[in-house]
């Protein structure tokens, strides 16, 4: 339509997502938004349907930068299933050690902020943190345990791999965290090690 001023929507999203996971929902506004992105209000809401739409829209586009990756790694290693949390750890750590990326998760970050989220937003994140333990779960299947101590296992991991993320925001250093996950892996196996011996 004439006059109508033409802009990259895939771009756009990438742009307002770094916001979201540099500044956290609620310190978001809508200028802030507008900057990054380049539209007006008006465009904002004619195109995502407003603050919380956009959010949405980008927490997924987030999931499906990282997924694919997280995906690999764990069913790159799958029948060792101490090996594809390892391998899940590397993922995290990649990421959060890229400079050309916002510190931290955009998940972890949000999931820290579901008490001032919209109903509909905060079950978006919860969603997203659930899928990412189906994954870990998913990789633990078959490992020589009760399914409730795998059950277990996936919350910890997914627990650890969270709090990795939001120490990275805190300034803590790489090495430091890449401790933390060795020591997480080392559960695992061990926990794996007492249920084959039980």
């Amino acid at each position: 339509m004439a006059g109508r001023k033409q802009f990259d929507v895939d771009e756009a999203l990438e742009q307002a997502m770094r916001v979201f996971w540099q500044r956290g929902y609620a310190d978001t506004s809508l200028d802030a938004l507008g900057a990054a992105t380049r539209l007006g209000r008006g465009s904002l809401y004619g195109t995502f349907g407003g603050k919380d739409a956009l959010f949405r829209r980008c927490l997924d586009r987030y999931s499906a930068t990282y997924a694919d990756a997280y995906e690999s790694a764990l069913a790159g290693n799958a029948g060792d299933p101490v090996r594809a949390v390892e391998a899940f750890f590397d993922v995290a750590l990649a990421r959060i050690a890229d400079p050309a990326v916002p510190l931290g998760c955009l998940i972890a970050q949000s999931a820290m902020q579901t008490p001032v989220l919209e109903e509909e937003s905060g079950a978006h994140v919860r969603a997203k943190v659930a899928a990412q333990r189906g994954r870990v779960r998913g990789a633990l299947e078959g490992a020589p345990a009760a399914p409730e101590v795998l059950d277990s296992l996936a919350a910890y991991v997914v627990a650890v791999n969270q709090g990795i993320a939001l120490m990275s925001r805190a300034g803590t250093p790489v090495a430091e965290l890449r401790t933390v996950a060795r020591l997480a892996r080392t559960t695992v196996a061990d926990t794996l090690g007492r249920s084959t011996a039980e």
